[in-house]
């Protein structure tokens, strides 16, 4: 029997490498390692949190589906679908939004760093862990790849399978997290965390003018013979045993480097943006994968809430 794993992402914007490197790679090593029945999700409930503009919100789920598909998710492998088209995820999230305590969600990391920046929270980032729990434990979830970072998000869903078994009997699995090895937290172009909010992002289906905009904008250390920025952003595209030479035969020359860096990052993203590009030009296609993947979801889901509702006496 293979296992199930789950993973998603929310579409909040274009992908970049960094959601490449540190996720959508090893969803696709995942898919054929032939060990899992892997479900991946477009979580758009997530993303509304910060999508709040329906043709923006149509768009990037669109635009994430066609991103899925480009890098070598395979329909016929796994199950691709949309969160809002299984109704189950958000009528959990309100099952255990009972059984959960306020205090228990100031824990969560995105509640503390919003709370740091003294910005007004909403409820939907406040509860988002009981949300992301129903996604896990909806499917019988045995495995959910994440990075290190994201761990906190598995041990939420651990401890609220664990205390539902307890108060209505047992119900879920407990689901383990697969973090995936010599998988670091990918740098942005300012040499922070690559991330969409931060505008540092390299876009993983960029043209190549873009490319170069992006990489020229890295900022480096003038101090240091190796401009570790680029150097750091440069270890996804090439073998360090090569990188080292390199960076030695040129230090202190930063253009030269960077326009190396250049062509790595062209020479990788050049294949996936063609072949994006032809699906495209089918996105009824793109859509029926979604369609597809959503019935395939929901049926797997409905038979697990029935059974959760037996268990709470609503049935």
């Amino acid at each position: 029997m293979k296992k199930i794993l789950l993973s998603g992402i929310q579409p909040t914007g274009r992908a970049h490498i960094g959601n490449y490197f540190g996720a959508m790679k090893q969803f696709v090593e995942l898919q054929n390692s032939l060990k899992y029945q892997c479900y991946f999700m477009i979580a758009d409930y997530h993303g509304l949190n910060f999508v709040q503009n329906a043709e923006e919100m149509k768009d990037n789920i669109s635009n994430l589906a066609l991103d899925y598909v480009a890098i070598g998710l395979d329909s016929e492998k796994s199950v691709i679908f949309k969160q809002s088209d299984v109704p189950a995820h958000t009528e959990l999230a309100w099952i255990f939004d009972t059984i959960t305590t306020m205090p228990y969600l100031t824990r969560a990391h995105a509640f503390k760093d919003a709370e740091l920046k003294n910005k007004e929270i909403s409820v939907g980032t406040f509860n988002y862990p009981m949300l992301m729990a129903a996604d896990i434990l909806l499917y019988n979830t045995d495995i959910v790849p994440v990075g290190q970072d994201q761990k906190q998000h598995i041990e939420i869903a651990r401890d609220t399978a664990e205390k539902f078994n307890r108060i209505f009997g047992e119900t879920f699995k407990i689901p383990e997290a697969l973090i995936i090895k010599n998988v670091a937290v990918v740098p942005g172009t300012d040499g922070r965390k690559m991330s969409k909010s931060y505008g540092n992002t390299i876009p993983l289906f960029a043209e190549d003018q873009e490319i170069e905009k992006c990489v020229m904008s890295i900022v480096t250390d003038s101090g240091s013979g190796l401009p570790e920025n680029v150097y750091n952003i440069h270890k996804l595209f090439r073998p360090e045993a090569e990188l080292i030479k390199i960076y030695a035969d040129k230090a202190g020359k930063y253009k030269a480097l960077k326009d190396i860096l250049i062509e790595d990052i062209k020479t990788f993203i050049s294949p996936i943006r063609e072949r994006r590009n032809q699906l495209e030009k089918n996105k009824d296609s793109i859509s029926e994968i979604l369609k597809k993947g959503g019935e395939k979801a929901k049926s797997k889901t409905e038979t697990k809430l029935l059974e959760i509702k037996k268990k709470i006496g609503v049935y």
